[in-house]
């Protein structure tokens, strides 16, 4: 894909509009509500956003709010699901030094996000409801976290190729590289806490929170180490918040 930042503000209302229509559908076809568990999740999910680390080579930074994210895709309604998605995300844009982050960048984010744990939220309504017969019940959180995993990444590579230049697919690997890892480690503890809350319930997330800490924590030494190797030039503007 050529340098074309003509494209770069019609792509990122594309993607505006594709997290309004998200949030609609799922106010439209909303039927059952869960207030105590959307709240528990929505203050957890909150807190692990600002246990963000900053990605080498990208103007942005990732989060280990991803397992309760699929979480809420899974339990929640869609509206609950994306609330918990903006907000979190909100929280996670904004620097720690206080500066304030470009609102267009915001803007892309929320929409992403929004999108994105609304599309994890119809595989999961697929395997519960739909049940095809190819897609079987082992299928779902892995087929949740891999759509996840393309609606994050896919879109940030488009909009740096548009902005900054260079392939998109090279792009792409690039980012897949950095935090495929991450989006399998959130998977496999999404699916234990799936196991677990039907022995423990709601507190599921909450003791959850401590590794999710410790996966943070690993992630901020190991990104900390690799800092003075950043992945591509052209992705030093990029607006990657949230991957």
């Amino acid at each position: 894909m050529n340098h074309k930042p003509r494209f770069a503000e019609p792509f990122i209302a594309l993607i505006a509009l594709a997290g309004l229509a998200s949030l609609a559908y799922g106010w439209w076809h909303a039927t059952t509500w869960h207030p105590y568990e959307a709240l528990a999740l929505f203050a957890i999910t909150v807190a692990a956003s600002r246990m963000k680390v900053k990605l080498p080579g990208l103007a942005g930074n990732m989060s280990v709010n991803l397992p309760f994210l699929l979480l809420a895709a899974a339990d929640l309604n869609q509206v609950e699901a994306i609330a918990i998605a903006v907000v979190s995300t909100a929280v996670q844009c904004f620097p720690k030094d206080g500066t304030k982050p470009k609102l267009v960048r915001v803007l892309f984010n929320l929409s992403l996000m929004s999108s994105a744990v609304a599309l994890a939220a119809q595989v999961f309504h697929m395997g519960a409801v739909a049940q095809p017969i190819w897609f079987t019940g082992a299928l779902v959180l892995p087929a949740a976290g891999l759509t996840s995993f393309l609606m994050q990444t896919m879109p940030v590579a488009t909009v740096i190729a548009l902005t900054e230049g260079g392939p998109v697919t090279a792009i792409w690997t690039k980012i897949a590289r950095m935090t495929f890892p991450y989006y399998v480690l959130s998977a496999g503890m999404a699916s234990m806490m799936m196991a677990a809350r039907q022995h423990v319930g709601w507190q599921v997330p909450l003791l959850a929170l401590p590794v999710m800490y410790g996966m943070y924590r690993s992630y901020q030494t190991y990104f900390g180490r690799d800092a003075a190797d950043p992945i591509s030039h052209g992705m030093s503007k990029a607006a990657a918040a949230g991957h």
